[in-house]
C-alpha cells in the first residue's frame, strides 16, 4: 500500500513537472513576440481608445499610415479624417519603414515563427495552429512580401509599447474593426 501511494505521488509529480515545463516554454514564446508572460484571452479594450480624428495628408482613403514614433495607427477617410488606434510597435533593433500593400488577410491566423527568430529562440514552436493563445489574435493582415503584420494581440496593457519583433500589434476588439474596414491591396505607409 505504502508503495503503491509512494508510485502514485511520483507518477503526479511528473505530471506536475511536466505541466510546468510546458506552461514555462509557452511563457518563453510568448515573450519572445512582445507579449509578456500573461497571454490573456477574451475581448479587452485598448489603452488607447479608437477614435475618429483630423488627418491631413496627399492620400487616398483607405490608406494606413503609421507612425512607429506617436504608436499609432490611422486609416485614412474622406473628407480629412482618419480613424485613429494605439498599436504596440517593434522594440529597439526591429522598427523599420516603408511602404508596402496588403496582401492578405486572415482570420484566427496560424503562426510559423520566421527562420530569423527561430535562429534567436531554437525553442519556439515551428508551428502554432490559430486560435486564442496564438501571438497573432483574431485577425492579421500580411505587410508585402515582408515578414511583417498588422495582428491582433490579448494583452491590451502592452499597447502603445515598443516590445513586438517589427509587427504591429493591436488589441483584438481594434484588429477586427480594422480588418472589416481594408482590402487587400490597401497601401501601408509606415514612418519612424
Amino acid at each position: 500500500m505504502v508503495r503503491s501511494a509512494a508510485r502514485l505521488f511520483a507518477l503526479a509529480a511528473t505530471l506536475v513537472a511536466a505541466a510546468m515545463s510546458q506552461a514555462s516554454a509557452q511563457e518563453d514564446m510568448r515573450a519572445v513576440m512582445g507579449f509578456g508572460p500573461f497571454f490573456r484571452s477574451g475581448p479587452a479594450a485598448s489603452p488607447i481608445p479608437r477614435e475618429r480624428v483630423s488627418f491631413m495628408g496627399n492620400y487616398a482613403p483607405g490608406t494606413i499610415v503609421i507612425s512607429t514614433s506617436e504608436r499609432r495607427l490611422y486609416l485614412v477617410e474622406p473628407g480629412g479624417s482618419a480613424l485613429r488606434y494605439g498599436i504596440g510597435v517593434g522594440r529597439d533593433g526591429f522598427r523599420w519603414a516603408g511602404v508596402h500593400r496588403i496582401t492578405a488577410k486572415k482570420e484566427w491566423p496560424s503562426w510559423t515563427p520566421p527562420a530569423q527568430m527561430l535562429r534567436r529562440r531554437p525553442d519556439l514552436p515551428r508551428h502554432m495552429a490559430g486560435g486564442e493563445d496564438n501571438p497573432l489574435g483574431a485577425r492579421a493582415m500580411y505587410l508585402g512580401s515582408t515578414l511583417y503584420r498588422i495582428h491582433g494581440s490579448n494583452e491590451p496593457e502592452t499597447i502603445g509599447q515598443a516590445v513586438s519583433s517589427g509587427c504591429f500589434r493591436m488589441t483584438n476588439e481594434d484588429v477586427v474593426d480594422l480588418y472589416d474596414r481594408v482590402r487587400v491591396g490597401a497601401t501601408v505607409i509606415v514612418r519612424n
